[in-house]
């Protein structure tokens, strides 16, 4: 079973805290089950069945695209760029936490960990999150490697639209993934204006 970590929340996650054993704040509401914070697709489609869901916040990290793709929406030759989970002191990023019965946590772990950890580009990670009824819960979340080859963290928006515009992989246009991520999180009623300018500016591009 893959194992989880908390790191400090004054630093940035490393290859090494995948090691390192889980911890729980005196905050932290002790809940059956364990929970799961979505940033990304697996909000809308997360493959499994769950016991709650709720809208939530991980402080201390960003959604962003700040991973290059060559396998999924890019090539080795011209990399895309997909979204991550990436650590931004005094950010908050909003998504939404699963609670997964007991009974079914080692095959909803197996299931993650072979979505999420296909380039291992993340690392599985137990961070605290504030659901929308005021608990905060250890939550399992995948956050970006910084120290893994394809991290692209340091990208200008202007640069990431310059990318995400022209990049075209086995799975698609890159817009369509950008697209595609912006119109869900608005439907599920999101907010991510780093996120949102950057879609306007691929969708200029795009009409230029």
């Amino acid at each position: 079973m893959p194992q989880t970590a908390m790191t400090p929340a004054g630093r940035a996650p490393g290859a090494a805290d995948a090691d390192a054993s889980p911890e729980a704040t005196p905050e932290t509401a002790p809940e059956p089950g364990f929970w799961v914070f979505a940033y990304g697709s697996l909000m809308w489609n997360p493959g499994f069945q769950c016991l709650e869901h709720h809208r939530a916040w991980l402080h201390g990290y960003a959604r962003a695209f700040a991973l290059s793709s060559i396998r999924y929406r890019g090539t080795p030759e011209a990399p895309g760029l997909v979204l991550g989970l990436d650590w931004r002191p005094g950010a908050v990023c909003a998504g939404v936490a699963f609670r997964v019965c007991r009974s079914e946590e080692a095959a909803v772990r197996d299931y993650l960990h072979h979505r999420e950890m296909v380039t291992r580009s993340y690392i599985e990670l137990v961070r605290e999150v504030t659901l929308d009824d005021g608990r905060r819960v250890p939550a399992q979340a995948y956050v970006l490697d910084r120290t893994h080859r394809q991290y692209a963290g340091a990208l200008s928006l202007e640069r990431q639209a310059e990318i995400i515009a022209r990049a075209v992989g086995p799975a698609g246009p890159n817009d369509a993934y950008l697209h595609n991520t912006v119109d869900h999180l608005r439907e599920i009623g999101i907010e991510d204006p780093e996120l949102f300018a950057l879609d306007a500016m691929v969708r200029a591009r795009s009409t230029g």
